[in-house]
């Protein structure tokens, strides 16, 4: 039997439970073996149930040294992922990074540089992609069920309390003490909105994105965008257009719709759903599964399984953060535009009509200003 590979945990706490948890399945399978957590504040015997007693530090270079860790789970804030990413590829250590994979256009080429120098691999934790869904949804296109694609929409309307932005000292920063981290709706919350798009496309290398038009608008009391759209133009020729918020009315799902002549797919990647529907024919809806991230890496390096969301598969996703990184500051909507209303944690701020907006958005591949919004006036970022 094969021995079940050793990792590291890098950020345990926050959405690093879940990793936690996700790695605590995988030990019952005899996959993996958890042999060193790195937090600033150790883990207890709780939190560590079922998991052993792995080493813990807050030094993740030497805890990899000392643990012989063959592969990193690094859930760490965005502006650290470069900086750890390049410590465990010069050790010889395999990555599980989460997304956004780098702050910086200029890191994310760094890191695939370092990557390919040390000889190691580096899964970004886009879980939607690991949908089986979108396989059946390329089949689907290129077998022309709803005729010739002219462009892909996406929209998420999602809650979020003004407490939101207070969960890390980076939270809803664009910049942090010099050092870049672009934590805006686009980039990060509904990362997974833009990514599962180019995925679909297969426009998800750099040199797959022509240009990037952004509008960026807050409601918050932050720095970065909590309100935004994008239309992204691919060598494919097809554009696919995200809007996206977390000032919502009501909380929602977020899909990636793709638009054809003779019909069209929705997909609602969190719940690995499909909906087609066609000229000719009734609504089909289908569920899929979806491959784990780091059982896939798992697979990779025992098996030669090929990787799910290799770091250069995520190049044009970066492309978009670069986009929002050097973009004008978000715009900041007047008083009148949104209202505070109680949430579970605490006050929360809202636009009327957002929820409507995003929707239209992706179903109209236009952005904000093209739907006449009256507070979407401003001229968008261009890159």
């Amino acid at each position: 039997m094969t021995e079940p590979l050793p990792i590291v945990l890098a950020g345990a706490r926050g959405h690093g439970h879940w990793h936690l948890a996700n790695i605590r399945r995988l030990t019952t399978q005899g996959l993996v073996r958890l042999v060193g957590v790195c937090e600033l504040q150790p883990l207890d015997e709780a939190e560590l149930a079922g998991l052993g007693r792995p080493e813990q530090s807050d030094d993740l270079p030497g805890l990899l040294e000392r643990t012989g860790a063959e592969a990193a789970v690094v859930c760490t804030p965005i502006h650290t992922h470069a900086e750890l990413g390049h410590a465990a590829a010069r050790l010889g250590v395999h990555l599980l990074l989460e997304k956004p994979p780098t702050p910086s256009f200029a890191a994310f080429t760094e890191l695939a540089e370092a990557v390919e120098r040390y000889g190691t691999v580096c899964q970004i934790g886009f879980q939607s992609l690991g949908s089986h869904a979108i396989g059946e949804i390329r089949e689907l296109i290129a077998d022309g069920a709803i005729g010739s694609v002219r462009g892909i929409g996406a929209a998420g309307a999602w809650v979020r309390e003004e407490a939101y932005w207070q969960r890390a000292p980076w939270g809803g920063h664009r910049r942090l003490n010099g050092r870049d981290v672009v934590d805006g709706v686009l980039t990060n919350p509904l990362a997974h909105a833009v990514a599962t798009a180019l995925r679909i496309d297969g426009s998800d290398r750099a040199e797959d994105i022509e240009s990037i038009d952004l509008e960026l608008y807050r409601v918050n009391d932050i720095a970065a965008d909590d309100t935004s759209c994008a239309r992204i133009r691919t060598t494919s020729g097809r554009p696919i257009v995200t809007a996206v918020t977390l000032a919502a009315e009501q909380p929602g799902e977020p899909y990636v719709v793709v638009h054809g002549d003779a019909g069209r797919i929705t997909f609602w990647y969190k719940a690995d759903r499909v909906l087609l529907e066609r000229d000719g024919h009734s609504p089909e809806t289908t569920r899929h599964g979806r491959t784990d991230l780091l059982e896939n890496l798992v697979a990779h390096l025992r098996e030669g399984t090929p990787l799910v969301v290799p770091l250069e598969r995520t190049g044009a996703f970066t492309r978009l953060v670069e986009a929002v990184r050097t973009a004008p500051e978000p715009v900041e909507l007047p008083a009148d535009a949104w209202i505070t209303e109680p949430g579970e944690r605490g006050p929360r701020r809202v636009i009327p009509g957002i929820d409507a907006l995003t929707a239209d958005g992706a179903r109209d591949l236009a952005l904000y200003s093209e739907l006449g919004a009256p507070w979407a006036h401003h001229a968008g970022a261009r890159s």
